[in-house]
């Protein structure tokens, strides 16, 4: 395997200008005879398919959801990224740049990441010409607040809601090509599959989820824009339909799996209350703004009424450990922090696993209509979850499994190792390193999809020849549908005694405890031993009920933790291989005396990227060596 990050000659700053000119372009009236496949509908996906569309290619788009609206890009709260320097606060291309390499540890591609500062402007411009209510100052411009990471005002937002208006923008943007036939949307439809010709990406196979129906659709590009895989440790800030199947189907045909370990832990979600729940529910990052974040000082103040815990008791430690950032401390320094105030038995709720997101400050300063202005939806929604007001008493937070910056590996183009097969946003690995800033999501899912892809897809398909897809009775389209039959036969075929479910969380288990906010050497090997005799009991004990020729959400579920228990493997893999601790991947072995994360730039300044070697072997390890030009490795400090 050859790992070519392409990445164009010249100064940063004139890489993708450059690149751009130099690409090939394909003849408008050509483009009608080419075909791109675009699984996925949310902000990526959405934008990607629209977009190409727009340009005059047939484009077909799949989703599982019954509606693109449906797109787990809808549960963003906080907001976009956008240097834009509104406030005139010392923001700029180069200092958003700056802060994404740096809030990502000094793992990931400075030409990938420049990129994605470049066109966060044109974003915003789109968005607001695509009528996106984005929340305006009194003088009429768009407003800005801060977020993780960062010392200036640079995130755009709809109140708590800016993923959703996001989303409808791309939305009606897709819809506009579907009425006009350029699109062909199936929803209800999950790919289980891809088709590889010659080495070639060349269709996939999906199931229809109502009738049952499997089917190959055949394409000139492949588009995988499906999302994140954090739903492998079960109890996740994720949707519940979220999850891997699409890129670990790509995986195990060839497409390298980059950096899986890198997974982010969110500090501001509601804590866990027990075994009853499936998911967690994140707090917007945004509260971080206004919302001081403390623990009692003392051990035997923790289960007292909060009014009770006077001023001085009170310890607000990332103001105490970070003053430069305090609240606003990155997240996975922020989680660690709040993990380990926990550990030393400092922790409030039931559990003791929770620190307070106090609001009473800011209420005295702003007023209380100012922070239901700004957060009265969140409020709400915490209300609503938790039965306490957080107007009266603090909120309990806790970390969560929320982001993963792992995923495919790409070049500077967005094409994984597979020629002719794209991956875009959370799908990808390409621009966060092993730290996402908070509001850089949304962004560089619509980064990928309205400003990069109509680019590097395009170069592509000009050198295909027009007209030249293969048709669904291609040899290697019905292999690929009869693996995915006798994959859909084989589960329906144990008769076990277990629900998919029990499996899930029995794995997710695991994860959290061995691979989660913390890692040692001891851990993972044990893991690594668990996780496939848990696979092994999967295989043989698990019941699917029902039959494949309907609707069955149980037999989703269950090709859906089959491959999460594949995926979690690896994942514990590459934590241990990775014998450093750098942004959400932390190893106890790897930090320094005052417990913060320990690079070993010498030994793993690279892209790990695993090739499937087989099932039942150990994957193979490649390395995309990481240079640093423009900004210099430098020890990653938040005080």
């Amino acid at each position: 395997m050859e790992l070519k990050s392409n990445i164009p000659e010249g100064p940063l700053e004139k890489k993708w200008e450059k690149h751009k000119f130099d690409m090939k372009l394909v003849n408008p009236a050509n483009k009608r005879k080419y075909k791109v496949l675009v699984v996925g509908s949310g902000l990526a996906g959405g934008a990607a398919a629209a977009s190409m569309a727009e340009l005059g290619y047939q484009v077909e788009c799949f989703c599982y959801n019954d509606s693109p609206r449906r797109a787990h890009s809808i549960a963003a709260q906080g907001g976009i990224n956008g240097a834009k320097n509104y406030h005139n606060d010392g923001d700029s291309i180069q200092r958003l740049f700056y802060d994404t390499i740096k809030g990502g540890d000094y793992r990931a591609r400075e030409a990938n990441v420049y990129r994605l500062a470049e066109v966060s402007n044109n974003i915003i411009d789109q968005c607001v010409a695509q009528g996106v209510p984005f929340a305006r100052e009194y003088g009429g411009l768009l407003d800005n607040r801060s977020f993780g990471g960062s010392l200036v005002s640079r995130t755009f937002y709809a109140r708590g809601q800016t993923g959703q208006q996001l989303l409808l923008g791309a939305y009606q943007a897709l819809e506009r090509q579907i009425g006009l036939g350029t699109v062909k949307m199936y929803t209800r439809s999950e790919m289980l599959e891809i088709i590889i010709i010659e080495g070639v990406a060349k269709g996939i196979v999906i199931r229809d989820m109502v009738t049952g129906k499997v089917e190959s659709h055949m394409g000139d590009a492949v588009v995988l824009a499906t999302g994140g895989y954090g739903n492998v440790m079960y109890l996740a800030t994720y949707a519940k339909g979220c999850n891997t199947s699409a890129i670990w189907r790509a995986h195990k045909k060839g497409a390298a799996f980059a950096n899986p370990c890198y997974t982010q832990i969110h500090p501001t979600c509601i804590p866990v209350t027990g075994d009853h729940q499936s998911k967690l529910t994140l707090m917007s990052e945004s509260l971080r703004n206004d919302g001081r974040i403390w623990v009692p000082k003392k051990k035997e103040d923790c289960k007292k009424p909060v009014e009770q815990i006077p001023e001085e008791d009170r310890d607000y430690y990332l103001e105490r450990k970070y003053p430069t950032y305090g609240n606003l401390a990155p997240r996975d320094v922020s989680s660690r922090a709040a993990k380990q105030v926990c550990d030393e038995g400092r922790g409030v709720g039931e559990t003791g696993l929770g620190v307070y997101l106090d609001f009473e400050a800011a209420t005295k300063r702003l007023g209380a209509h100012k922070i239901e202005e700004k957060y009265g939806n969140l409020f709400e929604m915490y209300d609503r979850i938790t039965g306490e007001d957080p107007y009266k008493v603090p909120m309990r937070i806790y970390p969560a499994t929320h982001y993963t910056m792992g995923g495919l590996w790409v070049d500077y183009n967005l094409m994984s190792n597979v020629p002719g097969l794209f991956v875009l946003g959370e799908a990808n690995f390409s621009d966060h390193g092993a730290n996402r800033l908070g509001a850089s999501a949304l962004m560089q899912g619509l980064a990928d999809g309205y400003f990069v892809a109509p680019y590097t897809v395009g170069n592509y398909l000009a050198g295909l020849k027009p007209g030249s897809c293969p048709s669904a009775d291609h040899p290697e389209a019905k292999a690929a549908e009869a693996e995915v039959t006798g994959r859909v036969g084989r589960l329906l075929g144990i008769h076990g005694k277990e629900t998919p479910t029990y499996f899930h969380r029995e794995l997710g288990k695991i994860l959290w405890e061995y691979c989660g906010m913390a890692r040692t050497d001891a851990g993972l090997k044990k893991a690594i031993q668990l996780i496939p005799e848990l696979r092994q009991r999967f295989w043989e004990d698990v019941k699917v009920p029902g039959s494949a020729a309907d609707l069955n959400q149980s037999l989703e579920l269950a090709g859906r933790v089959a491959d999460f228990m594949e995926l979690g493997e690896l994942m514990c893999r590459d934590a241990l291989d990775r014998r450093e601790s750098c942004g959400g991947h932390f190893r106890e072995e790897w930090q320094t005396a005052e417990g913060e994360a320990l690079r070993d730039d010498e030994n793993f300044c690279h892209v790990a990227a695993w090739e499937h070697t087989g099932d039942g072997n150990v994957p193979k390890r490649h390395v995309e060596e990481l240079k640093f030009e423009s900004v210099h490795l430098a020890t990653r400090s938040y005080k």
